[in-house]
């Protein structure tokens, strides 16, 4: 049973849609006191849990940024094998799918791409369309909020708030706005994708001076820089960020890497 007094992050996949050795897409495992949460879920995520021996069989909440299908490829392929495993046949607790508008619609049209029949799971399957600016609970006791981000008409940053007072911020893919250093301020983790190191090729992503300027923005306690595109292999990450006079721990995501949050009040 996870420490009360922590979130725990992990890093599922740093990586983009482009194949990498060592990155997979997009998805990082969260647990908190109130239960565990995926934000996000590319098409390696369903063996990344495995890999990482994550409880998947009890996920209580999936978080779905945008439906790129780095970041929602692997959805599917997780409700097929849910419905089928025999870890998950004795499950009765719900399973709580979380996006922007068009999310069961896109899970529908998965499902009837083959007649899956994903939504016919041994226990209750609930898809809820967040609207930005809205809070909502996301576990028991954990609320979060979203913000529109400049990537797709649909794509959301979220901010959770676990019941011990534990904040973190995922942007998931973005292009730059301060609206994300607002949504950030002052939070335990900010979790902000870099894209890029320079010279950006489409305004829909972050490189990262821009990311640095976020960050210094917001304030937060740690910032994890993720969805590196592979161009990073060649750039020394500490060194480069070091020149941006950042404020606090700059973390580079690698795929495996595992973070707590503690509560430092006790």
């Amino acid at each position: 049973m996870l420490n009360v007094k922590c979130m725990k992050f992990i890093v599922l996949g740093s990586g983009t849609s482009v194949p990498h050795a060592k990155r997979s897409a997009s998805g990082y495992w969260l647990e908190t006191a109130s239960g565990s949460l995926l934000l996000d879920c590319g098409a390696s995520a369903v063996h990344r849990i495995a890999q990482e021996k994550l409880d998947w069989t009890n996920l209580d909440a999936i978080w779905i940024s945008h439906f790129h299908l780095d970041h929602v490829g692997g959805l599917a392929p997780f409700l097929f094998g849910t419905k089928y495993a025999p870890e998950t046949r004795d499950r009765e607790k719900p399973l709580r799918i979380f996006g922007a508008r068009g999310l069961k619609k896109l899970v529908e049209a998965f499902d009837k791409a083959n007649d899956y029949d994903l939504f016919k799971q041994p226990f209750p399957l609930e898809i809820t369309e967040i609207e930005p600016l809205e809070k909502f609970e996301i576990l028991p006791h954990t609320e979060a909020v979203a913000v529109k981000t400049p990537h797709t008409d649909e794509s959301l940053a979220i901010h959770i708030r676990d019941k011990n007072d534990k904040t973190l911020v995922y942007t998931a893919d973005t292009g730059f706005t301060k609206d994300l250093g607002t949504l950030a301020r002052g939070v335990d983790l900010l979790v902000m994708e870099c894209s890029f190191f320079k010279n950006k090729p489409v305004e829909t992503h972050l490189e990262l001076a821009e990311a640095m300027y976020l960050a210094r923005f917001a304030k937060p306690k740690k910032v994890i820089l993720t969805h590196l595109y592979p161009e990073w292999d060649k750039e020394d990450f500490l060194k480069e960020v070091g020149k941006l006079s950042p404020l606090c721990e700059v973390i580079e995501a690698e795929d495996g890497l595992r973070l707590e949050i503690i509560d430092e009040r006790e």
